[in-house]
């Protein structure tokens, strides 16, 4: 899908979290290194979900236009306090929960036509490195062990709170919303993280050092990441919500265990999708799921322009009517590949694709991005009954289309797309 001759060095510019300031992104390598945080299995694929993935799959699929080969990880947390708790809600066994519902969301992104990871790691494929992990920070002073749990003791990172910049007094509540447990009796600081808990009755467990027991929440990704990335990976994603404590909490881990700054170059988090007043969530359920839209007859591509026309950073709200938009939208971009024209004056698409890249090398402006394969389909169109030659500006299209992952006129996800989550989808039936 790369163009040829599209390359350009040194003008992508990305909103890093780390900094607070947009900053121009090239990779450190020959090949960028991408790792967005997985979904807990269970209660997929609403919305949120559907924004975050689409959101990085346009990101991914725009440095491959730019002639950035992509190595991209995206995890699976399939075991945690969450899926522990959903398994006993409806009394089946965890793992048979987490394949279940990670089965669910790789046909999801099947059907949007979502770019799959290169690796897609269960949290239990990596006990014996977070074990490394974990045994590195105790040697470097960062953790201390009582009972058979092991603690991460932010005292001793003076750097913990760079990424959120959270006050030190606003952090405890914050943590205490999304899963620390402040009165836990072993921790010196409430605010301490556990890195590895030990067995609770009925629980499942692995054996360590420390005793049998499972890994912490946070533990899982960092370990992940630089498995399969290495010491300092160019950019680190997830939704809005895991800014504090999870990915303070990765920085803390990762930097500590292996001495290395920075662990991720770029930090990015895509913003909170809202529904009926609030935020899409599967505590308030308020979801609206993917599968139920595409059951209803809405095409994929509408999904993705609806999507995409929101910026990765905003929040937004679900309005049907905005959906219907994208639908009619979808089918302009159809007709205008449909269209014939003649052998007359090409219509060159230069200015097309330079609007379209400037949109998207200012941190992703997709609306934009959107706005301008739009006018440019009208023109394709206006053109074609003239006589002149649009072949060429098809093919542009296709090309500016395909990096927000459109159908347009094929009748399936792209080959790479089937056959990369299908690879996936064999380690979770």
């Amino acid at each position: 899908m790369i163009l040829p001759g599209r390359r350009k060095e040194g003008i992508m510019q990305l909103h890093n979290v780390l900094t607070g300031k947009r900053e121009t992104f090239t990779p450190q390598g020959e090949t960028a290194t991408v790792y967005v945080c997985g979904i807990t299995p269970y209660d997929t694929t609403h919305l949120g979900h559907a924004f975050t993935y689409t959101s990085f799959d346009i990101l991914i699929r725009y440095l491959e236009f730019l002639g950035h080969p992509v190595k991209y990880v995206q995890n699976v947390t399939d075991i945690d306090d969450d899926i522990l708790r959903k398994a006993a809600e409806v009394g089946d066994d965890w793992q048979a929960v987490g394949n279940r519902w990670t089965a669910h969301f790789i046909r999801d992104m099947i059907a949007l036509n979502v770019r799959p990871p290169d690796r897609f790691p269960r949290a239990t494929s990596v006990i014996a490195e977070m074990q490394e992990t974990i045994s590195a920070l105790l040697a470097a002073g960062y953790a201390y062990e009582v009972a058979g749990n092991v603690y991460f003791h932010i005292d001793d990172d003076e750097d913990f709170g760079k990424l959120s910049r959270i006050p030190r007094a606003e952090m405890l509540p914050v943590a205490n919303e999304r899963g620390n447990h402040p009165d836990d009796p072993h921790k010196r600081d409430p605010l301490d993280f556990v890195l590895w808990q030990a067995q609770a009755e009925g629980e499942p467990a692995w054996d360590s050092p420390w005793g049998p027991g499972r890994p912490g929440w946070h533990i899982e990704c960092s370990t992940m990441a630089t498995e399969y990335l290495g010491d300092t990976i160019d950019i680190h994603g997830g939704g809005a919500d895991l800014l504090f404590p999870h990915h303070e909490c990765e920085i803390a881990q990762a930097e500590g265990a292996t001495g290395q700054e920075p662990f991720v170059r770029f930090w990015l988090h895509t913003a909170m999708v809202h529904h009926e007043g609030e935020k899409m969530s599967k505590s308030l359920g308020n979801l609206i799921m993917v599968r139920d839209l595409l059951d209803q007859g809405w095409h994929p591509d509408a999904l993705r322009l609806y999507l995409g026309r929101h910026h990765y950073r905003d929040v937004w709200e679900f309005h049907a009517s905005s959906l219907e938009a994208a639908a009619v939208l979808a089918g302009r971009l159809r007709a205008a590949l449909a269209a014939t024209g003649g052998t007359g004056d090409p219509l060159s698409a230069r200015g097309a694709l330079n609007s379209f890249t400037t949109a998207m090398n200012h941190d992703l402006d997709t609306a934009t991005a959107i706005s301008i394969m739009e006018q440019f389909a009208i023109q394709i169109e206006r053109v074609a009954g003239t006589g002149r030659d649009i072949s060429g500006a098809q093919e542009a299209l296709r090309q500016m289309a395909a990096v927000f992952g459109l159908y347009l006129d094929a009748a399936a996800p792209e080959e790479r797309v089937q056959t990369g989550w299908e690879e996936h989808l064999q380690r979770f039936l």
